[in-house]
């Protein structure tokens, strides 16, 4: 009997009573957050594997590049020691794009972490936005990186780090993770402090990460009940406002406590979560399902071909008239196995449906099928969630 692969909250599965969760785990802190930062820069070092003359853009930052470094080399020839064939030359040459084999254009993203202070450094990831094949052995020039303000908060440079690897030679190629993609781990230096309203604010609002009103509501009282009468007050399923104390270092040290004290968040909306592509069925601990009879079964269709030769004439016949000829012919058998009826009383929890679609043998591909059934005729007690 084939088993059905199914996953399950362990949790859910090896434990009849829920257990207390930290508030830390359940809330984020308003404003407390991550900001995404992005710049555009060059890569140079690579072994003949950037974007060549592929893109122009890649050239002119080169140029602008060494520019800005006080070097020029589009700029007007002189006529000092040239003949005016190597001046004609020179200007030519001045006019076509740079050779840059050894140069990737690159974006340069990064998320500087909450209360990040100048000075600290930060990972930075490192994409090619060209025709580039690979970013191995390549280092980012200093490139500056901003924020949705267009202020720039930190400023990356560094060696990539690039797991991917590619390989190609006699019309052969493979490829191996990403090559065109990299990471330069405390690559970039923090230069602008983002500001907070945590330090000024007489409050703060904690925000549930599954909005939920009975686990807002458990949260409240467990704060209000420590801490005193209206010190927390629900503002919707999602938001808690708190009063906060006015120094900062009590403030810090109120925030600590409530993050570690346990509450019984409220039991998750009953959810039945199915991959279709991986055959993957993810049940949590309160789907129900009410009294149904079910029985699935699968119809196969087997098809063989036999290959055979036709010899013309009879057997042993000399000169017979005709030729040999190969024929195929094929044998269709059709199977319907005999499946047995299951019922599920009303009720019902997850370890039953488990128990019951493992006993008659189901696949994934009919575990979706039965699910499906059971939610469009009503039984199923659960959102069905199909990705």
């Amino acid at each position: 009997m084939r088993v059905l692969k199914i996953l399950v909250s362990l949790a859910l599965c090896l434990s009849p009573l829920a257990k207390a969760d930290r508030i830390k785990d359940l809330v984020d802190v308003a404003g407390v957050r991550s900001n995404q930062i992005v710049g555009y820069g060059l890569v140079a070092g690579l072994s003949g594997t950037g974007d060549g003359r592929d893109l122009r853009v890649t050239g002119q930052s080169l140029t602008s590049l060494l520019s800005g470094l006080g070097v020029s080399i589009d700029g007007p020839v002189s006529e000092f020691d040239l003949g005016e064939n190597l001046i004609r030359l020179a200007q030519q040459n001045a006019t076509q794009p740079l050779q840059t084999d050894n140069l990737a254009s690159v974006m340069v993203t990064a998320e500087i972490p909450p209360f990040a202070k100048p000075g600290q450094r930060i990972d930075v990831n490192v994409s090619t936005v060209g025709t580039a094949e690979s970013l191995r052995g390549g280092s980012l020039i200093l490139t500056e990186l901003y924020g949705i303000d267009g202020q720039v908060y930190a400023m990356a440079q560094g060696a990539l780090t690039v797991t991917g690897v590619s390989a190609s030679a006699a019309g052969s190629s493979v490829e191996i993770g990403v090559p065109t993609s990299g990471r330069i781990p405390n690559g970039a230096i923090v230069e602008r402090l983002i500001e907070t309203p945590f330090e000024t604010a007489d409050h703060f609002v904690l925000n549930v990460r599954d909005a939920d009103f009975s686990t807002t509501n458990a949260i409240t009282t467990a704060i209000n009940t420590l801490y005193g009468p209206d010190i927390a007050t629900p503002l919707d399923a999602v938001s808690i406002a708190v009063v906060a104390p006015s120094d900062l270092v009590q403030k810090v040290s109120f925030i600590s406590d409530i993050e570690n004290m346990d509450i019984d968040p409220g039991e998750p909306t009953a959810r039945v979560v199915i991959n279709s592509r991986t055959g993957t069925a993810v049940i949590n601990r309160s789907v129900r399902v009410s009294a149904a009879a079910v029985s699935h079964g699968t119809i196969s269709v087997r098809i063989d071909a036999l290959n055979e030769v036709s010899q013309p004439g009879q057997p042993g016949a000399i000169n017979a008239p005709g030729e040999t000829v190969g024929v195929q012919n094929a044998v269709i058998g059709v199977d319907e196995p005999l499946n047995n009826m299951f019922v599920f009383e009303s009720g019902i929890e997850l370890q039953d449906i488990v128990d019951a679609v493992n006993q008659v043998g189901a696949t994934p591909s009919a575990l979706i099928a039965i699910l499906e059934a059971l939610k469009r005729s009503g039984s199923l007690k659960a959102e069905l969630v199909i990705l």
